[in-house]
């Protein structure tokens, strides 16, 4: 049997980076501690939208899907993703719901964009649920974040520039 071969991409003070599920943060330390009686490196990381500080094992980096932001270039794929007319929801709302959640949990930002496109467009039409709305507000942020850092612009005109893209693709 052949053992698994895991790449752990390592980070370095000041790395701006994406927590999926927690929003867009930025390394402020990289601190060796001994938790549950294993010492272990962790990363400190400042999430940026909430202020909230956490710390993630180096070597858990991959597995709870910490990753770079994306590049300047990739933000009008982003914006592509938004306007996308073919969305396909399922009716069921707790399916929908949890499909969602795990396309936000997967950190792809492509997939964030589609859930907040297919959210968003529900929402015309149709009032959602709280959870919803919760999750719509959770990938929106997430996504104004991340181009707010990739375009080194502020997060007003980051939010102004998504919320264009969304209410034009209605």
């Amino acid at each position: 049997m052949k053992a698994k071969t895991k790449s752990v991409t390592s980070f370095k003070i000041g790395d701006k980076v994406v927590y999926p599920m927690h929003g867009v943060g930025v390394i402020e330390s990289i601190e060796k501690k001994v938790v549950l009686g294993k010492k272990n490196e962790f990363y400190i990381i400042s999430i940026i939208n909430s202020g909230m500080k956490v710390m993630i094992p180096v070597e858990n980096a991959n597995a709870v899907g910490l990753r770079s932001i994306i590049s300047k270039r990739s933000v009008n794929k982003v914006l592509e993703q938004l306007k996308k007319k073919d969305t396909t929801t399922e009716e069921d709302w707790k399916l929908r719901y949890q499909n969602n959640v795990e396309k936000v949990k997967s950190g792809s930002i492509y997939e964030v964009a589609e859930v907040a496109r297919d959210l968003y467009r529900r929402g015309k039409i149709k009032e959602l649920s709280i959870m919803e709305r919760k999750l719509y507000e959770s990938a929106y942020q997430l996504i104004v974040h991340e181009i707010a850092l990739a375009k080194e612009i502020d997060v007003a005109e980051a939010g102004n520039l998504v919320s264009e893209v969304l209410s034009s693709s209605v």
